[in-house]
């Protein structure tokens, strides 16, 4: 088998982000807040209009699926 490469990955530079999303820069600092550039309600109104909540998708279904009536066994 082969081994596995460990160290950083070479790949450096900027990612490529949505238009709405240009410039957005999130870190970390030494007490583990997240530090953002960008408001976080632009990025919740962002996250809400762009990305499809799966949860919310599923839960529908299941309400769904339990309303239909059953059917009776005949005899």
């Amino acid at each position: 088998m082969a081994k596995k490469k460990k160290g950083v990955s070479k790949k450096q530079g900027k990612p490529r982000v949505h238009k709405d999303l240009d410039g957005f820069e999130v870190s970390i600092d030494t007490f583990g807040e997240i530090k953002a550039n960008i408001n976080i309600e632009k990025i919740n109104r962002f996250l809400d209009d762009n990305v499809e909540d799966k949860k919310l998708v599923e839960r529908d279904e299941t309400i769904a699926s339990a309303k239909k009536p059953k059917k009776k066994k005949g005899k």
